[in-house]
């Protein structure tokens, strides 16, 4: 073949294969430009000529949300009244009191006080409920709005109504909105005190997340010598991609990868590195995790992991391996969407669920790999699905009678109730068997009854057979069957004593000593921590499992 036949077949398949992508941009630009035209007409069709009236603005994002539901959950429209959620989640600051507030026993309740701030400093308390915040009258209703009712622009006030101990006292606050700044790092402390061991709770993965966890680390390695890690990821949602590689950066060599990332177009790989020294080098590394951690989370635990730097310990995690982006857009509002998935080093994507899968919407699937990979010293590692430990320990399954009380707010309620009668007291001389004897009275005086899972199914059975006249014997096994039950039930409260115990201490020790005293009493009873602090004390098992 001539160089000039040669030279004619590669321009040809050079405006071949350009037609072909010139061709498909157009046509990418043609269906948009069409939907958006029909769309259009839509919008307006029925704005004006629907046989009620409707709102507008209210029509089209609900036409917003439901365009963005056939995508993933990550990926959401932020209206003006949410922005705030935006400098929240990338600065870890907001104006406000300084406090966390919830539903209990279907009031709104301040659940958490943050110390240092202006709610704390002025006397607000745990348990207080909520029934004003300036003019607007608060309820379970309009709960999802309390956010933007009390937060606000630094320097301004804000007024709550409050009722405390049982609604007998109505309080006035002024309070001043300060600049907050959430604490990634709940906790940081030698656990066991006399041992050379840190336990880090961290939270969250906003901007300061890598300079709190500095920050405390080298404050505890002032008051002495730091020989092992245990860092808890449980229940840690993620946060900001770059606070990650932040924090994998305190325990990774320099120059280490910390994660990919890659979105549609493969020339969009980016790789994140490892840019420091590690704080902690070589010392005996645990991570815990569970189904609650997420995103951040996992970018930290799945750089551990494969770089073999400490063992993971728990269950598998959330498994979101997706990576937004925040688009700002007209009129105070923003986009957040999904730009890229993640992968660790060796090269896996944790993500576990596929939104592409037989959605028509994304039409091109992309399977998510399931296959294994390897870690530097050769561990097989999996995709998808998460992270998976090294060394699976499943928490304490929480009994019906205790996740009961808890969801009833009684707990909640009796704790508040304790505190109030008894601030001044000494929290360590507190006794097990009062305090129980205390709250099972309070129980009486609330009139609890608790119903089993059971129960209710025979119940529901008694009911159907009453229906049947030739079942009338059934019906009589069946209700010695339920009075039996209940007797059994009668006596549950005693069988699960230590189990309610622990929640209750849990609540009382938030009120005595805040988030701190909260993670230092759930220690106590920590099978996953303890089961670290076992790997850590047998550094040759712990070696081993690294496969060094």
């Amino acid at each position: 073949m001539n160089k000039r036949k040669l030279l004619i077949i590669l321009v040809t398949i050079s405006v071949v294969f350009t037609s072909g992508f010139l061709i498909n941009k157009s046509d990418i630009y043609f269906e948009i430009a069409k939907n958006i035209d029909i769309f259009t007409k839509v919008y307006k069709e029925i704005s004006f000529n629907y046989v009620d009236e409707i709102n507008p603005e209210q029509f089209l994002r609900a036409g917003i949300r439901g365009m963005l539901s056939s995508l993933d959950p990550y990926t959401v429209f932020i209206d003006e009244k949410r922005q705030d959620d935006i400098e929240l989640l990338t600065n870890g600051k907001y104006g406000g009191i300084g406090v966390t507030i919830g539903v209990r026993d279907a009031k709104v309740t301040i659940i958490e006080i943050m110390d240092g701030y202006s709610a704390q400093r002025q006397g607000i308390r745990i348990g207080d409920v909520i029934i004003q915040v300036d003019s607007v009258k608060i309820s379970p209703e309009n709960f999802e709005d309390i956010s933007s009712y009390v937060k606000g622009e630094p320097g301004t006030m804000v007024m709550l109504k409050l009722l405390r101990n049982n609604e007998k006292d109505t309080l006035l606050f002024n309070v001043l909105r300060e600049e907050v700044t959430i604490k990634n790092v709940a906790f940081a402390g030698f656990v066991p005190e006399e041992s050379n061991n840190v336990y880090l709770k961290l939270i969250g993965f906003s901007r300061t997340a890598g300079d709190e966890l500095k920050k405390s680390i080298l404050e505890l390695n002032k008051q002495k010598e730091i020989k092992s890690v245990v860092l808890d990821l449980r229940g840690n949602p993620g946060g900001l991609l770059d606070a990650a590689v932040d924090v994998s950066s305190k325990f990774l060599e320099r120059g280490q990868l910390v994660v990919s990332t890659k979105g549609r177009d493969s020339s969009s790989l980016k790789q994140f590195f490892s840019s420091q020294e590690p704080l902690l080098k070589d010392i005996p590394l645990i991570v815990l995790v569970n189904e609650g951690s997420a995103s951040a989370s996992e970018i930290v635990a799945g750089a551990i992991q494969d770089h073999d730097r400490g063992l993971i310990i728990g269950v598998p995690t959330f498994g979101k391996g997706l990576v937004q982006t925040i688009l700002p857009l007209s009129y105070n509002t923003s986009l957040k969407i999904t730009t890229s998935k993640y992968y660790t080093p060796s090269g896996r994507c944790i993500q576990k669920v596929d939104y592409s899968k037989k959605n028509p919407v994304i039409p091109r699937y992309d399977t998510l790999i399931t296959s294994t990979f390897n870690t530097d010293n050769k561990r097989i590692v999996y995709g998808s699905g998460g992270i998976k430990p090294d060394s699976v320990i499943t928490e304490k399954t929480v009994s019906g009678m205790t996740r009961d009380l808890l969801a009833k707010g009684l707990i909640f309620k009796f704790a508040t109730k304790y505190y109030e009668n008894n601030a001044d007291v000494n929290y360590q001389s507190l006794k097990n068997e009062i305090l129980f004897n205390e709250f099972s009275e309070f129980l009486k005086d609330e009139k609890y009854e608790y119903r089993s899972e059971i129960s209710v199914k025979i119940d529901e059975l008694v009911s159907a057979v009453e229906k049947k006249n030739n079942l009338v014997k059934l019906k009589s096994e069946l209700n010695k069957l339920k009075e039996d039950i209940n007797l059994l039930t009668k006596n549950e409260i005693e069988l699960e004593k230590d189990e309610i115990l622990l929640q209750i201490r849990v609540e009382l020790a938030s009120r005595f000593f805040g988030r701190e005293g909260i993670v230092k009493e759930i220690l106590r009873d920590d099978i996953q921590f303890k089961g670290a602090l076992n790997l850590i004390s047998n550094i040759s098992n712990y070696n081993k499992m690294l496969n060094k």
